[in-house]
């Protein structure tokens, strides 16, 4: 005959520990709130009369502290490219700072 024993553990969490506890989003969830993806026709269709004389915006709400658009010519994580040239010439600086080894949302 085989008995099943089942061991179960109890844990006791007192009130303090569950108040002080520290919750955030996903790093996903995080990059869609603080990167802007920028609108590739702003200003509506080509040749639309639709705000012909008022300028482009780009952001209707106002900006966040640590927003920013996503560009084609910048590292995503710059983490991965501390202290890495780029080879071409001539060629951006990757502004990377050497005190700083983690960047919202991908690190604390």
């Amino acid at each position: 005959m085989f008995y099943l024993i089942l061991v179960v553990e109890v844990i006791i969490v007192s009130e303090n520990d569950r108040n002080n506890e520290e919750y955030s989003d996903f790093s996903n969830v995080e990059a869609m709130k603080n990167f802007i993806v920028p609108e590739q026709l702003p200003e509506g269709p080509y040749g639309s009369p639709r705000g012909k004389y008022t300028p482009v915006e780009n952001k209707s709400t106002p900006w966040k502290p640590g927003q920013r658009y996503y560009s084609a010519f910048n590292y995503e994580n710059k983490n991965l490219h501390q202290d890495l040239e780029r080879h071409i010439s001539p060629s951006h600086p990757t502004h990377d700072d050497p005190h700083q080894n983690e960047e919202k949302p991908y690190g604390k």
